[in-house]
């Protein structure tokens, strides 16, 4: 069978002194106009929050009103997290990766020589380390939905494609790497966050980070999975 995370964590690993790569963030003009209701302050405020502890999207003051400069980060945000619309609204999809990228302790992944694959499955996220320096992400992955939970370890990919098909589920599987006999990344086949959906046990990824990953990555690269995806 072939198928298809507020803590301020990396505000901790910047005051540890270690490197964290950016990645290029687009722009687009706020369409986003605040209502006066509280929880949606109290929302803004926790993305606000989220996003200031990432750090990497842009500027964005954490004070609960939203303002162009903020506007134009979340857009950014949403963009590059494939969240749809990509509207500047810090609505609750927003706030959930959001809070999940801004939980991502990168420093559990062990050090490797190399590019190695790290899968947070508590948080639900992805990131790619050589020698503790982030060379992508963290970002949205999406791994087993109830009863196919993705097994925890440390693995190695040992099969690459640019396109697989699964048997069982019929569905082509783009940028496949296998580090399971059953399991590997790949990019997703629906919408990442529907998180409801899951998957069959792959960490299922966006294009971008799926092709990425592929690039970074090779036969005999290690693939760390740690943590419990909520629910598994």
């Amino acid at each position: 069978r072939r198928v298809g995370v507020l803590d301020g964590g990396f505000a901790a690993w910047r005051a540890a002194g270690l490197p964290v790569t950016s990645e290029p963030a687009s722009r687009a003009p706020c369409t986003f106009v605040p209502q006066p209701d509280t929880r949606a302050v109290l929302s803004t405020s926790e993305v606000e929050q989220a996003l200031a502890a990432i750090g990497n999207y842009g500027r964005i003051t954490v004070d609960g009103v939203p303002s162009a400069e903020d506007c134009a980060t979340i857009i950014a945000f949403q963009r590059r997290m494939g969240i749809v619309p990509a509207d500047g609204r810090p609505g609750p999809t927003t706030k959930d990766v959001a809070q999940r990228i801004a939980a991502t302790d990168i420093s559990v992944c062990p050090w490797s020589d190399g590019p190695q694959a790290c899968v947070d499955l508590t948080n639900q996220t992805f990131f790619i380390v050589s020698r503790g320096v982030v060379i992508l992400g963290p970002t949205v992955a999406r791994t087993g939905m109830p009863g196919w939970a993705t097994p925890t370890g440390t693995f190695r990919i040992f099969q690459k494609s640019l396109r697989e098909w699964s048997y069982p589920f019929e569905v082509w599987m783009p940028y496949w790497q296998h580090f399971t006999p059953a399991i590997g990344l790949h990019e997703t086949t629906t919408y990442i966050h529907n998180m409801w959906a899951g998957s069959h046990g792959c960490v299922n990824l966006l294009h971008e980070d799926a092709k990425r990953a592929y690039e970074l990555l090779t036969l005999g690269s290690t693939v760390h999975v740690y943590g419990r995806r909520p629910g598994t």
